[in-house]
């Protein structure tokens, strides 16, 4: 009897390629994941030990929250391999409430959006239909061309502040990184060509580790076992402000993970359905809720990684909820995570070039099989892709706007995909309107 044939999403990989590609998504969204914890800590002015804590916190629930995403049980997870971190959409939300209402606010808001998030899933699952290839081609697009800033802060040093931000040496670096990285994608296949990002990596440290570009102190400092205990801040409190706050920075979140989902799976060849996203969005409640007991934040899906997938070809979930025990181990064994966080920032934005390029690339592959002659479809990706990047591409233009309304201008994925789904429904819906009249009368 023959075996009924796997799908790619579904393939478990042997042990020794599920560690190293799952490194690989870990080292690439490890920077994203941990900024999250360190602005926040920052901005309310937290002590070392206490942005430690919020650090190890995240990376423990991300790893939790990866594994319910990708492994799922009953209705939660998407069951795709979508690795989670905490959301940048949610931090100056954050970071407002932590000001003027306290730390404790901030994790009771937290955990009440997720709730509300799992109660909203069935709802927001139903406007999958508002996604034609059109709109979800143009939405792909946008989130490649958005990554490129996060590509160009970490080729440049990480802090563009700093005063050797954006040095030779750092610009090299990540050039060296693309070239190897490159190098091993095209002269290789199979196992060792889909490791291309992750052998980039690792050469691109061995070269900063020569030249003194990095440093390894931090692993000798950070402790072996730590476990962070839930509510370590105190009680998580809850009030009316702060929870719409909050509940609105997921309702955008929950935008977020739609383009995600989409985006995966065209890369996967595993389209998202009405109950795969209901169960993403009650994944990303339920993991929210999770960090808010564990002093941790809301969470989607980190965009970075899908550029790793359309590169290295390597679909199967099973790899990603590899990475989520790899996160979860960095947050119970502190040396374990030091040690990756020692990759220089340079060398992470040599290989972003060209995964998020990748994720363009993806965009654009589904644009070409939109039909464009006779259609209104160029002017739709035409405003929508243009509207998505306006926040990336000048952030001054928003800084006047303030509380919710800065929240969803701030957010460029968000703004695309509304432009591109109010300019389909307005515009394609009238011209079949018009075509069925023009039928009519010909009759």
């Amino acid at each position: 009897m023959s075996k009924t044939p796997v799908h790619p999403v579904d393939e478990v990989l042997p042990l020794r390629q599920l560690f190293t590609f799952g490194l690989q998504h870990v080292l690439v969204m490890y920077a994203g994941a941990v900024a999250v914890p360190l602005i926040l800590g920052s901005a309310l002015g937290l002590t070392s030990a206490q942005v430690i804590m919020l650090i190890n916190a995240n990376l423990l629930t991300s790893g939790v929250a990866t594994l319910i995403q990708t492994l799922g049980f009953w209705k939660f997870g998407a069951r795709l391999p979508l690795i989670q971190g905490c959301s940048f959409i949610a931090l100056a939300p954050m970071i407002m409430i932590g000001k003027e209402f306290g730390l404790s606010q901030i994790f009771g808001a937290v955990i009440a959006a997720g709730a509300i998030t799992i109660a909203l899933a069935p709802v927001f699952s139903r406007l999958l239909r508002f996604f034609p290839p059109v709109v979800i081609g143009s939405l792909i697009t946008i989130i490649g061309v958005s990554l490129m800033p996060a590509a160009a802060i970490w080729l440049g040093g990480g802090n563009p502040a700093a005063e050797d931000f954006g040095n030779p040496a750092n610009l090299l670096l990540g050039l060296a990184t693309v070239t190897v990285t490159l190098v091993i994608y095209a002269k290789f296949s199979g196992f060792i060509g889909n490791l291309s990002v992750l052998i980039g990596l690792f050469v691109g440290s061995l070269i900063a580790a020569a030249f003194g570009m990095t440093n390894f102190s931090r692993v000798s400092e950070a402790a072996w076992f730590e476990l962070s205990p839930p509510m370590a801040f105190g009680a998580p409190q809850f009030s009316l402000v702060p929870i719409m706050v909050m509940t609105l920075a997921m309702l955008v979140i929950m935008a977020e993970t739609t383009g995600n989902c989409l985006a995966i799976g065209k890369l996967t060849g595993k389209p998202t359905t009405q109950q795969t996203l209901g169960n993403a969005f009650r994944a990303d409640g339920l993991s929210t809720m999770l960090g808010g007991l564990f002093n941790s934040f809301p969470y989607n899906a980190f965009t970075q990684n899908t550029g790793l997938i359309a590169l290295s070809n390597i679909k199967s979930r099973f790899v990603v909820a590899a990475a989520g025990a790899i996160m979860v181990l960095m947050g119970l064994f502190p040396k374990l995570g030091a040690l990756i966080a020692a990759v220089p920032t340079p060398v992470l934005g040599g290989c972003a070039i060209v995964m998020f390029g990748m994720t363009t690339v993806a965009g654009i592959q589904e644009l070409s099989r939109v039909k464009f002659e006779g259609t209104r479809n160029g002017i739709i990706v035409a405003v929508s892709v243009s509207v998505g990047v306006l926040p990336m591409s000048f952030p001054p233009l928003f800084e006047h706007a303030n509380g919710a309304l800065k929240l969803v201008l701030e957010s460029g994925i968000f703004l695309g995909a509304i432009t591109a789904i109010v300019l389909n429904v307005l515009l394609n819906n009238e011209k079949k309107t018009n075509d069925s009249v023009a039928a009519e009368m010909a009759e």
